[in-house]
C-alpha cells in the first residue's frame, strides 16, 4: 500500500472520467455524464462548488455515435478553438470509436468536425482518446484499443496505440503505433483473462514523457493507476516498477482515468474518480483532486 494521498473530493457524482480545463480564468470539468452526449460543470476554485452548466455537447441524428459517450477531453487549439476528442459508439457498426467535436466556447454547443462519421477506423473498437502537444507543435492522440474487439490465444485485452494529428487535432496523421499492453502483476487483480490498460494520459517533464494509465476493470475496486516513461512521445515507454501509485485503500474504491492539468497557482494537479459507493462499486462515480509531482524521475500523486 502507498502513502495515503491528500485528496478533494466534489459533489459531482454520477460521473467518470474526469477532464479539467483551465480557461479564461475558470475551470470546467468534463465527463462520462450523459447517455446521449456530455455535460460540463463549471467552478472558481476546485475545492468550491461545482455548478452544473448543462449539455456542451449532445448527440443528433445525424450524428455517428448513439449511446455509450464516454471520456471526453477538450483541448485549446491554435486559433482558439476549441477541441473535444470522446468515446461513442458508431450506430453503423455497433462498435466503439472515437469522435472529436469543435466549439468556440467551453461550454459548448460543440459540433462534429466531420458529420456523421468516427474520427477514424481500423476495423477494431478504440476509446479513451488523449491529445498531447510537444514542445515542437506536433500533436499525438493515445487512444485504446478496447477489451471488447481484441482477444488473443483467448484473453481480452485493452492495449494503448498512438499516432501522430493534424495541426486542427482533427485527424490522425499516422498509422497505429504500441505504446502499452497489460503486463504487470497488479493490472490483473481482477480477472486474468481480462485485462485492461486505458484512459491514458501524457505529462512532459525534463525532457521525458511519462504516459499514466488505468487497469482492472472501472467498475471494480482495484481499479487504479500506473504509469510508464519514454524519451519520445512515441516510446518505447517503460513500466515504473512502483506501480500502482494510485489504488484502493478505506477512502476510496476504484481511483482511475486520471488526467492532469495545472491550476491558477501554478500547481500541477490530478482528476480522477472514485466509486460514489464503495461498498457497491459501479459507474456512479465521484471526481476527486490530488497534487502532483516528479521527484528523481518518479512520478507521484501526493
Amino acid at each position: 500500500m502507498k502513502d495515503k494521498i491528500e485528496f478533494v473530493s466534489t459533489a459531482v457524482t454520477d460521473i467518470g472520467d474526469p477532464f479539467v480545463l483551465l480557461h479564461g480564468g475558470k475551470y470546467y470539468m468534463y465527463a462520462t455524464s450523459a447517455p446521449d452526449g456530455f455535460k460540463v460543470w463549471s467552478a472558481d476554485n476546485i475545492d468550491g462548488e461545482w455548478k452544473d452548466e448543462g449539455y456542451c455537447y449532445k448527440a443528433t441524428e445525424e450524428c455517428f455515435g448513439f449511446r455509450n459517450f464516454w471520456a471526453p477531453e477538450v483541448r485549446l487549439r491554435f486559433d482558439g478553438k476549441l477541441v473535444m476528442h470522446y468515446t461513442a459508439r458508431w450506430k453503423e457498426k455497433d462498435s466503439l470509436r472515437i469522435g472529436v467535436a469543435v466549439s468556440d466556447s467551453p461550454l459548448g454547443p460543440f459540433k462534429d468536425a466531420d458529420t456523421g462519421k468516427p474520427m477514424f477506423d481500423f476495423g477494431w473498437a478504440a476509446i479513451d482518446a488523449h491529445c498531447f502537444t510537444d514542445d515542437d507543435g506536433k500533436s499525438y492522440l493515445y487512444y485504446v484499443r478496447d477489451v471488447s474487439e481484441n482477444i488473443r490465444d483467448g484473453i481480452r485485452y485493452s492495449d494503448i496505440y498512438v499516432s501522430e494529428l493534424n495541426k486542427d487535432l482533427t485527424q490522425i496523421i499516422t498509422e497505429p503505433k504500441i505504446a502499452l499492453e497489460p503486463s504487470q502483476d497488479w493490472e490483473m487483480r481482477q480477472s486474468k483473462d481480462w485485462r485492461w490498460n486505458e484512459g491514458p494520459f501524457v505529462h512532459k517533464h525534463d525532457g521525458k514523457y511519462y504516459l499514466m494509465y488505468s487497469a482492472n476493470c472501472f467498475d471494480c475496486k482495484f481499479y487504479g493507476v500506473g504509469y510508464a516513461v519514454a524519451n519520445s512521445p512515441l516510446g518505447p515507454f517503460v513500466k515504473a516498477e512502483e506501480n500502482p501509485i494510485l489504488e484502493y485503500d478505506e477512502r476510496m474504491s476504484g481511483p482511475g482515468h486520471n488526467a492532469l492539468f495545472t491550476d491558477k497557482d501554478g500547481n500541477l494537479i490530478n482528476a480522477f474518480h472514485i466509486h460514489t459507493f464503495a461498498d457497491k462499486p459501479s459507474g456512479n462515480r465521484r471526481a476527486c483532486f490530488c497534487r502532483v509531482r516528479i521527484k528523481h524521475n518518479k512520478l507521484e500523486f501526493y
